[in-house]
């Protein structure tokens, strides 16, 4: 009897791979969506994960969208 091989084991470890890839690229434009048409939210992301929300002003700045950030302080100061 020839010994099995580990094929259909690498199979189902490389779709899972790939399915985890796909679903963290749905949750990343997931969140930055959210971030991106809510200000409470963005407020929300600053009080609680604020590494987050610089990666969010960070890749907007990149892009060439400028003042979100500013316009966000300017509000967040205002509530206080």
């Amino acid at each position: 009897m020839p010994p099995k091989t580990m094929e259909p084991v690498a199979r189902r470890i490389f779709k899972g791979v790939i399915f985890l890839e796909v679903a963290g690229v749905f949750a990343a434009y997931g969140l930055f969506h959210k971030m991106n048409s809510s200000q409470d939210f963005r407020g929300t992301m600053n009080k609680y994960c604020p590494s987050v929300l610089e990666v969010y002003y960070k890749s907007n700045e990149w892009s060439g969208i400028y003042g979100i950030r500013e316009a966000d302080r300017e509000a967040w100061s205002k509530q206080d």
